[in-house]
């Protein structure tokens, strides 16, 4: 049987964070590096309706282990941050974005206090456009590259759920929105192909469409209908303007 500082020490050894320098190579630095650049910003509610529990929940833990954002805005707007932009919070867990599969190390997860069924008070997303306007700025992240917890796990999360003012933010220049007006989509226009091309993980199509239709148009439902149809045929034209010479 393994004597007690054996396993202390197997634990430790588990538990120390990854070298900076391999010892397998010889080190010769170079200066031409920088830090985590991240290239998307997720947002989340707190499940909760107190600041003071949310602080705690993203200090310590939760029923599924430990969790954390970079940003936490109170109702009030106020911004509190929790974690360096450069560093990699425990956010977004398991799910993916378009080609991105491990959104942690890509991505700037900002939370809202909110419940998920309360309205967000105008404080509180004015205080988020602000931190929004400084986030792409300084990071260089494309204003459209912000988006919400379930649209990169549709099959296991909600937030920030179809309360959440997307049009509000859309009309400030941040996260892809579709413009007016709407048309039909010609014959032969493959629907998923179009939420493949936004991002969207097709492992669960019910749950990608219920994600889709809470984000672009404050609705529930599981089916796409004509509206979701002429929205997704809207996106996706301004996504070929976007990748077009």
């Amino acid at each position: 049987m393994a004597t007690l500082g054996a396993m202390l020490a197997l634990v430790l050894a588990a538990c120390a964070p990854v070298p900076a320098r391999n010892p397998l190579a010889s080190w010769v630095p170079s200066p031409h590096h920088d830090a985590r650049r991240p290239v998307l910003i997720v947002l989340h509610f707190t499940d909760e309706a107190s600041l003071a529990r949310s602080l705690a929940i993203l200090r310590s833990a939760n029923a599924s282990g430990p969790v954390s954002a970079h940003y936490l805005l109170g109702t009030d707007g106020h911004i509190y941050q929790l974690v360096a932009d450069d560093e990699r919070a425990w956010h977004a867990g398991a799910g993916r974005w378009g080609t991105i599969t491990d959104v942690n190390s890509a991505s700037i997860g900002i939370e809202l206090v909110n419940d998920g069924h309360a309205p967000f008070p105008e404080a509180q997303i004015d205080g988020l456009l602000v931190l929004l306007a400084d986030l792409t700025r300084r990071w260089r992240i494309p204003p459209t590259q912000v988006i919400g917890h379930e649209d990169l796990a549709p099959a296991r999360k909600l937030d920030p759920g179809p309360r959440f003012p997307w049009a509000r933010l859309a009309a400030a220049g941040y996260g892809l929105w579709p413009r007016v007006p709407l048309a039909d989509p010609p014959p032969g226009f493959d629907p998923w192909l179009a939420l493949a091309a936004i991002g969207y993980p097709l492992d669960d199509r019910a749950a990608a469409v219920r994600a889709f239709r809470h984000h672009f148009r404050s609705l529930e439902g599981e089916a796409l209908e004509a509206d979701d149809l002429r929205v997704l045929y809207a996106l996706a034209r301004q996504l070929e303007g976007d990748a077009g010479p």
